[in-house]
């Protein structure tokens, strides 16, 4: 393939993949991946080469149809893909590991009769041998006020729009063992001062060895996310971390500073204290501070009585 003899081999766990140069052992390269627990969507493609900012995939049997799209062009359809009988794909785009991010491509893959459910499902190339499965979690309070139970697939306007202003953020997991990425749009609150509704997300990188990093932003209706949290090998936002608490500071277009905080569909109840001190009922609070105030610190109340504090550089917790 492309001037490479490419030889790939699975275990029950692992993943291996060997090239060399066709005409004999030459540019020789190795590399390992885990497997265990790949299912429907993350065994659904395998990157056997890359040159030229492109690369060609292996599908599994049960892909009908594959296309190419951009994340950051949510509106765009997706270019088809070609795949010959073999399952090998024609050459795609890949997201570039250096410059400016001007497109970030990803595969959409749509699965056949093969496995009697059909749906779509999105995988972004980080420079592994398998592909992310890129997922989304809507808010809570939706059009039909249903509470979101599991990540869906990023294929739906909402999740498109969702991925749209993070996606160049994909950028620091390449190669780093992640199975699944997730965007869970947990709250969404007033900005004070007419600002606009803003939506809280926790992006999860979850890895194939369980535990996973997080990054929670504010995406005000203008302008790019805010980072306001972050933690590296939690639960938080995933199955196992299900209540969250997060704040930020934020400074009004008049120039006026506010502290900022969210909670998850559970949370009845903030309360900060230090640097400023307030209380509000329900999933969010707004409280007037100044940019030089002592930090803050964060716990909130769930419907079921117990009692957490906001996240942190270890995950946060409960009281």
């Amino acid at each position: 393939m492309d001037g490479r003899a490419v030889v790939v081999l699975l275990d029950a766990d692992r993943l291996v993949r060997y090239g060399e140069a066709a005409g004999g052992p030459r540019d020789r390269a190795l590399e390992f991946a885990r497997t265990d627990e790949a299912g429907v969507t993350t065994a659904g493609a395998v990157a056997l080469s890359r040159a030229g900012g492109r690369a060609r995939y292996l599908l599994a049997p049960w892909i009908a149809t594959a296309a190419v799209r951009d994340l950051l062009r949510p509106a765009d359809a997706g270019q088809p893909l070609a795949v010959a009988a073999d399952g090998v794909t024609g050459a795609a785009a890949v997201p570039g590991v250096s410059g400016a991010c001007a497109g970030w491509p990803v595969l959409e893959l749509t699965s056949s009769t093969r496995i009697v459910e059909k749906h779509s499902f999105v995988l972004a190339d980080l420079g592994a041998l398998s592909p992310v499965h890129l997922t989304y979690t809507p808010l809570p309070d939706g059009p039909n006020a249903v509470p979101a139970r599991q990540p869906r697939e990023a294929t739906g306007p909402a999740a498109r729009a969702a991925w749209a202003p993070l996606a160049c953020g994909l950028r620091e997991l390449r190669a780093g063992g992640v199975r699944a990425v997730n965007i869970w749009d947990f709250a969404d609150s007033e900005l004070p001062e007419g600002g606009g509704r803003a939506v809280w997300s926790c992006v999860r990188a979850s890895g194939w060895a369980g535990p996973g990093d997080v990054r929670v932003q504010l995406r005000p209706p203008v302008g790019p996310p805010v980072e306001v949290a972050r933690a590296r090998s939690t639960a938080a936002c995933g199955r196992f971390g299900q209540h969250l608490l997060v704040g930020a500071r934020w400074r009004t277009a008049a120039g006026h500073w506010f502290e900022l905080a969210a909670g998850s569909r559970e949370v009845a109840a903030i309360t900060a204290t230090g640097g400023v001190r307030a209380e509000a009922a329900g999933r969010s609070l707004t409280a007037p501070a100044g940019p030089e105030d002592a930090p803050v610190g964060l716990t909130a109340r769930l419907t079921s009585g117990a009692r957490i504090t906001a996240l942190d550089g270890a995950g946060g917790g409960r009281d």
